[in-house]
């Protein structure tokens, strides 16, 4: 064990006369977390919408101050009074607006007949979050509207009564805990994988290794000093990014403590995972060039920025299999719903399995190089 332990001194004295390794590793989830979570799940509003009354009588006017109030209160849409379709498809076409509400002629005629009134609503899709507010914002319209003005005597329609478990989420509370697994794969390969590759074409290795040091201690040594700078790294992330996002109670000592236990065991299964990619590869320019590649392989099939729910079949195939997943999940459950150890124990159980069988295949597969 002291040699393992000499492994990791000599690894963590050569890392800290650098310190701005550990900065820049950490400069683009924090850029992302930053950026992202402001980016994203904020309330969309004030979306330009085409308002084009080709009715203007009894019913019409009703519709209109509908709208109006929507676009005083939530402020969910903005209406803009238009003369004609040809107008409103020309500027929506353009991208000027964000949707088109149409009142047709005979609106009010319909309306008193019975006659199924309808009120047509286009929708720029090329932005999918904007256009289903629209839609959502809309369909509440139309709804209020279909309600009698005179409750009846026997209520015969449903009501859906929605109970929030949760406070209010924002996207960038929401975000965290993929940045924080970002933050570990990126020391991963800064501080693990690309050190690995440049320690060995420097000849460190086979200095280690005329050494009573054995292939496999060299392997665990430095494995273990990469975990503990991605401990190091998503502590960091979990202060700084916790704060930024707002996590209620985050200096709780259980808490921290299972954090600390969630970040040093997928610390210890992404450098496992990272060390076994590069344990053949010679060439220092290799992990360079695939970090853009495994960082996109692991880190948005993992649900860190959109539900697995929504994934294709063969994509929810690579999140079962992917440590990014089990480690976003297990910090998800920590940070937004401070679950405790029974939210995060089965993705301990993965990590460390996972950490353990990419060890092993590693110690199995390290080739001296002379």
């Amino acid at each position: 064990m002291h040699r393992i332990l000499a492994i990791i001194e000599r690894d963590m004295r050569k890392f800290f006369r650098s310190p701005a390794l550990m900065v820049a590793s950490m400069i683009f989830p924090l850029m992302q977390l930053l950026i992202l979570g402001h980016a994203f799940g904020g309330k969309i509003r004030n979306v330009e919408v085409a308002l084009v009354d080709s009715d203007r009588a009894g019913y019409a006017r009703e519709v209109r101050q509908l709208v109006a109030a929507v676009g005083a209160n939530p402020k969910t849409f903005r209406p803009i009074d238009y003369p004609d379709l040809a107008s409103a498809y020309r500027d929506l076409r353009a991208g000027k607006i964000g949707a088109i509400l149409h009142i047709p002629e005979n609106f009010t005629r319909d309306a008193h007949a019975r006659n199924r009134p309808r009120i047509a609503l286009v929708v720029d899709n090329t932005d999918n979050f904007r256009a289903d507010t629209l839609i959502l914002a809309l369909r509440q319209l139309v709804e209020a509207m279909n309600e009698p003005p005179v409750d009846p005597r026997l209520v015969r329609q449903i009501r859906l009564e929605v109970v929030e478990l949760y406070p209010f989420v924002r996207y960038m509370k929401y975000l965290l805990p993929g940045s924080i697994a970002l933050a570990i794969f990126m020391i991963s390969m800064i501080g693990g994988g690309i050190i690995f590759i440049d320690d060995r074409a420097r000849g460190l290795h086979e200095g280690y290794l005329v050494t009573p040091i054995r292939e496999g201690e060299l392997v665990l040594g430095l494995t273990f000093a990469g975990a503990l700078k991605g401990l190091m790294a998503g502590m960091v992330l979990v202060v700084i990014g916790g704060l930024m996002a707002g996590v209620d109670q985050l200096w709780e000592p259980v808490r921290l403590f299972y954090l600390m236990l969630v970040l040093g065991i997928a610390s210890l299964a992404l450098i496992s995972f990272t060390f076994l990619i590069f344990v053949r590869v010679q060439d220092p320019l290799v992990p360079r060039a695939i970090i853009g590649v495994l960082m996109t392989l692991l880190f948005f099939p993992s649900g860190a920025i959109y539900p697995i729910e929504g994934f294709p079949f063969w994509l929810k195939w690579i999140s079962v299999f992917d440590p990014f997943t089990y480690t976003v999940h297990a910090l998800r459950n920590l940070l937004l719903r401070d679950t405790g150890f029974v939210g995060i124990y089965t993705d301990l159980l993965y990590l460390l399995a996972f950490a353990l069988v990419t060890t092993v295949a590693t110690i199995r597969l390290f080739q001296r190089t002379v």
